[in-house]
């Protein structure tokens, strides 16, 4: 709204007569008004949904200061209790178990760990299925968990290496070689019988090929 402010003088003065001056009421009034508020409501409504979705999130989630349900987070790493499920690949540098418990793998198909180089290139693989364990690699070898740690089996493409002081044959069948071996000495345990007639056919097989 625009007023005009006019002062009157009488006459024979030498006032001067102030010049028009236009005054303007500011502020959103009407429909304009109307539309700001509900703004300003709904926005008010969007806040509180986002903030109870988030309280709700937190609380199925069990998140809090120290991890996420039973995935803590610790100074040493991540810490996992209970039954886990993963759906994607895990790379981690160690896998630990609870101190009373043992670590266990399951699949329905099979269990392979795969150990690769600085270029992604796998270079050994260890894989557990249904059927059979398969390894992968250049060497498999088993060590004694004494202070020595004495090689106890070894395989690699050219031979096989067996580092216990004995060697038994329990099969009923005993031990059947394609090829030559050598050995200085062969004992049975309550078998002398049986170590002869061994022997026995050693001697004829000699024998015959000679």
């Amino acid at each position: 709204m625009v007023r005009e402010q006019y002062i009157k003088t009488t006459p024979g003065t030498n006032l001067e007569r102030p010049e028009t001056r236009y005054i303007y009421n500011v502020g959103i009034y009407g429909w304009r008004k109307r539309c700001l508020y509900l703004f300003v409501l709904l926005l008010i409504i969007v806040l509180i949904v986002n903030f109870a979705l988030m309280i709700w999130i937190l609380k199925v989630m069990w998140f809090s200061p120290i991890g996420m349900g039973y995935l803590y987070v610790e100074s040493e790493g991540v810490r996992l209790e209970g039954e886990s499920e993963f759906l994607y690949p895990l790379y981690a540098k160690e896998v630990h178990s609870r101190k009373d418990s043992s670590l266990l793998l399951q699949s329905t198909h099979n269990v392979t760990l795969n150990a690769r180089n600085s270029d992604g290139n796998v270079t050994g693989r260890l894989s557990v299925g249904p059927d059979m364990v398969e390894v992968h690699g250049q060497q498999f070898q088993i060590n004694s968990m004494n202070f020595d740690g004495k090689t106890l089996f070894m395989v690699n493409e050219h031979e096989v290496a067996i580092g216990t002081d004995k060697l038994r044959v329990t099969g009923p069948e005993g031990a059947l070689c394609e090829h030559s071996v050598e050995t200085p000495l062969v004992i049975a345990e309550d078998f002398n019988k049986e170590l002869r007639k061994t022997v026995l056919n050693l001697g004829k097989m000699e024998q015959m090929m000679q």
